[in-house]
């Protein structure tokens, strides 16, 4: 345990498992007092109990982020949050085609909306009392195109858009706003897809995908004060791009 976050709270959304639950021990280790979020109340229970057993504060908060009443309890009900941390998202691969309107729907409710939610309801508390951290997640599927992956990427675009946004829009009430644009990384999420992000990482220079733990490294790093300066950026996590090469 360190105690640089000590005396602060964070919101860390969908914290139950992979990237999240990571950044959300990470924070706990560090000092702050964490509210972890995910919609599985067993599992949600098993994080904090984590947590607390090993010297950190922890609570769990349940929301359904397709529903924007529940993520604006979730809001209330975390409180004064100092880092928010909008990290849960779906990713759903298919054509534009095979893409209905739910699915559509899914993403931009899930990864665009349930953010804008949280920031509007949370972060004016943080401009008032002069300080604040928002980092979101993002993913290089934002600004490189992969197929099949349209919506979840469009979804992630808009997300750090309205980093920089909220960046400008904040950041003069000492609030600062950062997101992380992830690689293929190793979590339950992605093992549901089979060999996907094995196939994904051989595009990247180190030419392997990264564990959770090293993407909430990034987030934490934002987070925390050795990252005071830095603001409106997209932070690349993704073991570097390889250059095109002719054939």
């Amino acid at each position: 345990m360190s105690h640089e976050l000590s005396g602060q709270t964070a919101l860390v959304t969908g914290a139950t498992a992979g990237i999240g639950e990571s950044a959300a021990r990470q924070l706990a280790a560090r000092g702050a007092e964490v509210v972890v979020h995910g919609r599985d109340a067993r599992r949600g229970a098993g994080v904090v109990d984590e947590i607390r057993a090993v010297g950190g504060t922890a609570r769990f908060v349940a929301a359904d982020l397709n529903d924007p009443a529940d993520v604006r309890q979730l809001a209330k009900a975390a409180g004064d949050v100092d880092i928010l941390v909008n990290n849960a998202g779906i990713y759903l691969f298919g054509s534009t085609a095979d893409t209905d309107d739910a699915t559509f729907d899914a993403h931009l409710a899930v990864n665009l909306r349930a953010p804008f939610i949280l920031v509007r309801e949370l972060a004016p508390g943080m401009a008032r009392r002069g300080r604040g951290v928002i980092v979101n997640v993002s993913t290089f599927g934002a600004s490189v195109a992969g197929r099949g992956g349209g919506a979840y990427g469009a979804s992630k675009a808009g997300l750090e858009l309205l980093t920089k946004i909220w960046a400008d829009e904040y950041g003069p009430s000492g609030v600062r706003v950062n997101a992380v644009a992830a690689g293929p990384t190793r979590t339950p999420g992605t093992a549901a897809y089979g060999g996907l992000a094995e196939a994904l990482a051989t595009v990247t220079t180190l030419g392997r995908i990264a564990e959770a733990d090293e993407i909430a490294n990034a987030i934490v790093f934002l987070a925390g004060p050795a990252a005071t300066y830095v603001s409106g950026a997209i932070l690349p996590v993704h073991g570097g791009l390889q250059a095109v090469a002719p054939r």
